[in-house]
C-alpha cells in the first residue's frame, strides 16, 4: 500500500512536469504539422489542422498570418488560408486574407496548450485523489495495529513451530 502511495506521488511530479514540458513539444510538433499540410483531407496533417481549427475556433499557430509562412501558401498562390479558419457565422467564406474578419482571430498554439494541461489537471487530481486514499488506508492500518497492541483480546493467528 505504500507503494502505491510513493508510486502515485511520482506520478503527480511526473505530471507537473509534463505541464511545463507541453509548450515546448506543442510549438515544434504544430509547426511541423503546419508546413506538411496540403489542403487536401487524404492525409493525416491536413486533416488535424482543419478538425483542430474547426473545433478550438482558431487559425493558424499564433494568428491567421502564421498561414504566409507555409508551404501550402507559397504553392497555392491564392492569397488565402485554409476554409476551416473561416467563422461559421460568415457565409461564402474563401479563406482570403483580404477580409480578415471573416477568419478566427486566435491562433491554435496557445488553444492546444491550454485543453492539454486542462486535461493534465484533472489526472493530476486523479492521482492527488488516489494518494490521499492511500494514506487514509495507511493511516487506518496504523490506527489498527496500535489498538492491536494494547488490547488483549487480538491474538497472533500463527504459533510458533506450527508449519501448514
Amino acid at each position: 500500500m505504500g507503494q502505491c502511495g510513493i508510486t502515485s506521488s511520482k506520478t503527480v511530479l511526473v505530471f507537473l512536469n509534463l505541464i511545463f514540458w507541453v509548450e515546448n513539444e506543442v510549438n515544434h510538433s504544430i509547426q511541423k504539422v503546419y508546413n506538411q499540410y496540403n489542403g487536401t483531407n487524404t492525409d493525416a496533417p491536413s486533416r488535424a489542422i482543419d478538425y483542430v481549427q474547426r473545433q478550438l475556433h482558431c487559425c493558424g499557430i499564433h494568428n491567421y498570418s502564421d498561414w504566409r509562412n507555409t508551404r501550402w501558401f507559397k504553392e497555392s498562390k491564392n492569397n488565402s488560408v485554409p476554409v476551416s479558419c473561416c467563422q461559421p457565422s460568415i457565409s461564402n467564406c474563401t479563406g482570403t486574407l483580404t477580409r480578415p474578419a471573416d477568419l478566427y482571430q486566435e491562433g491554435c498554439e496557445a488553444l492546444v496548450v491550454k485543453k492539454l494541461k486542462e486535461i493534465m489537471m484533472y489526472v493530476i487530481w486523479a492521482a492527488l485523489t488516489f494518494a490521499s486514499i492511500q494514506m487514509l488506508g495507511m493511516l487506518c492500518a496504523c490506527v489498527v495495529l496500535c489498538r492491536r497492541s494494547h488490547d488483549p483480546a487480538y491474538e497472533l493467528l500463527v504459533t510458533t513451530n506450527s508449519y501448514a
